[in-house]
C-alpha cells in the first residue's frame, strides 16, 4: 500500500493511493439470502472480503478533497488478476466515502482503466481536485 498527497499553492490538489487486491463487480456483488424468512439482498463474500482488505489499507486524507465544494475526477486503474471480471470501479468508489471525499457524488468526471497483472492484482487510484463550477452550464437564455 502506498499513499502520497500531492500539494500546489498550500491547498491540497490531489490523493493517491495504490490498494492491493482485486475488486468485486458492484452489479455481480449481491447475492440473496433469507432473513426471517425474507428474502434480503447482502454483499457477496467477494465485495465484504474486499471491503475489509480495502478499509484496512486505506489512508484516510487529512481533510476530505470535497468540503470546500469542489467537483472532483476519479482516476483509478483496476489491475485485474484474470481476464474475467468487468470493469467496475463502484465499489471503489463508495468505499472511499469517508476516507478521500464526503459523498461519491462530487465525483464529476471518471477516467477508468482496465490491466491485467496475475502476480499483483491492485487499485491505483487518483483524486483530484476540479475547478469550482467544473460541469454546470450558465444559461444565456432568459427564462420566461
Amino acid at each position: 500500500m502506498q499513499s502520497v498527497v500531492i500539494w500546489f499553492g498550500g491547498d491540497k490538489m490531489q490523493w493517491h493511493q495504490i490498494i492491493d487486491g482485486e475488486p468485486a463487480s458492484k452489479a455481480n456483488s449481491r447475492r440473496a439470502v433469507l432473513i426471517g424468512g425474507k428474502v434480503a439482498f447482502i454483499k457477496s463474500k467477494k465485495a465484504l472480503n474486499y471491503k475489509n482488505e480495502f478499509l484496512s489499507q486505506a489512508k484516510a486524507a487529512d481533510e476530505m478533497m470535497d468540503a470546500d465544494g469542489s467537483p472532483l475526477e476519479a482516476n483509478i486503474v483496476i489491475h485485474y488478476a484474470t481476464r474475467r471480471p468487468d470493469l467496475d470501479e463502484s465499489l471503489i468508489l463508495d468505499l472511499l466515502e469517508g476516507i478521500a471525499y464526503k459523498n461519491d457524488r462530487s465525483v464529476k468526471r471518471k477516467v477508468i482503466e482496465w490491466k491485467l497483472d496475475k502476480g499483483n492484482p491492485r487499485s491505483e487510484i487518483l483524486i483530484t481536485k476540479l475547478p469550482i463550477g467544473y460541469g454546470e452550464e450558465i444559461s444565456k437564455t432568459p427564462k420566461g
